[in-house]
């Protein structure tokens, strides 16, 4: 427990992103199963301990300070975790510090009180740090600035594989990840796990210029920027999706591939295909229009949406591309060829959840930079160009 603890002590503390994949590729390293595994799924938001609230953890710090004091102490700090560890007058009551592991599977089974009486066991095992590190896991807001992907990219540095492997992978695994692990170590095959709708890594858009040339007039070759090379597309502004249906499993992912299915149980409903579509999750106002982002917030982040917010802020996806059909994998097609198929596809689905993000048509460069500076409608944030030959 005391390596994840300097761990997330580390990753808060250190802003550089290629410092915290650093950080966590040296814990990968050095710690062992399944703790390494646990501590993953910690960080990327896949571990769901719910036997300790953080109502109880409260109750439980004032029977070790005066309420008032601690009422006073919560609301300066304004961190339930870094208040309790520091104000936690327990002694050291273990001749050893619990190991990650057996906190995990010890909680996994625990009833509330059951649970509740472990942690202030451990509580009283740990130092202030350690304390701290526990009620982030146990509550589950680490809020340590390292998002899922970006532990995927520590994971890939320290198995020197491509990120997308493990991307592919990711939503037919399980922790604590000992299959992951052994193969990123290579001590073991590559896992293939048994799952239907996989996620299906994208290319994202990038500026024509890199920041670092962006003051040179010749960084780029502005007589390329024709619509016989370049295809235009409106950039609408919600956020980028994968939906993908396969037998009978559909889901909906984030480009980051976050699975966000159970929020948008409207647009599931309609997937009635065996393909894999990239595209834009936007919500539709009543009269057929594209919504503000700010009516697509409120579906976002949420455990549950009912049924009067699904009706009041019907959800729909605006698609980009389509990355599968059936049985046949598009992504090396050129782009000319998958817009031929997703037109044809999208035209024949019978649902208003799934419409064709139109071409832009231009005849030059100061046409096409006019229209990027005068979008028709302020729910339009930019304007992509894609290579017709590009896959």
């Amino acid at each position: 427990m005391q390596a994840f603890a300097a761990l997330l002590d580390q990753l808060v503390l250190t802003p550089s992103r290629n410092a915290k994949i650093a950080h966590m590729v040296a814990y990968f390293s050095a710690a062992p199963d399944p703790a390494r595994g646990w501590a993953l799924a910690a960080i990327t938001g896949d571990l769901d301990l719910k036997s300790v609230k953080p109502a109880a953890i409260r109750a439980l710090a004032e029977e070790h300070i005066d309420p008032v004091l601690f009422k006073l102490s919560y609301d300066y700090v304004g961190d339930l975790a870094e208040t309790v560890s520091l104000v936690w007058h327990g002694t050291l009551a273990a001749n050893r510090t619990p190991p990650l592991e057996e906190i995990v599977e010890a909680l996994q089974t625990a009833t509330a009180s059951e649970g509740l009486r472990l942690f202030e066991n451990w509580m009283n095992a740990l130092d202030n740090t350690g304390r701290w590190a526990l009620i982030k896991l146990v509550t589950g807001g680490l809020r340590i600035g390292v998002s899922a992907r970006l532990a995927k990219i520590a994971l890939a540095k320290f198995g020197e594989v491509d990120v997308t492997e493990i991307e592919e992978l990711w939503h037919g695994l399980s922790a604590p990840y000992e299959s992951l692990f052994a193969w990123l170590e290579g001590k073991g095959d590559k896992p293939k796990p048994d799952m239907s709708a996989p996620f299906r890594p994208v290319m994202l858009a990038h500026p024509l210029i890199a920041k670092k040339d962006r003051g040179d007039p010749g960084a780029i070759d502005l007589a390329m920027i024709n619509p016989d090379i370049f295809a235009a597309e409106w950039k609408w502004d919600g956020i980028r999706v994968q939906a993908v249906g396969e037998a009978t499993t559909r889901r909906i992912y984030t480009r980051t591939g976050d699975d966000i299915s159970h929020a948008f149980r409207d647009v599931l409903a309609a997937m009635n295909f065996d393909a894999a579509i990239d595209g834009e999750l936007l919500v539709r106002r009543l009269d057929g229009a594209v919504a503000p982002f700010n009516e697509l917030q409120q579906r976002l982040n949420r455990k549950t949406v009912s049924a009067k917010i699904m009706n009041s802020r019907p959800a729909f996806i605006r698609a980009y591309d389509i990355l599968k059909l059936e049985d046949r994998d598009l992504r090396k097609c050129s782009l000319r060829e998958r817009q031929t198929v997703l037109h044809g596809f999208v035209s024949q689905l019978e649902t208003d959840r799934f419409d064709v993000s139109e071409l832009i048509q231009f005849s030059d460069l100061d046409d096409l930079s006019d229209k990027r500076n005068n979008p028709p409608v302020p729910e339009i944030e930019g304007l992509m160009l894609k290579r017709w030959d590009g896959n």
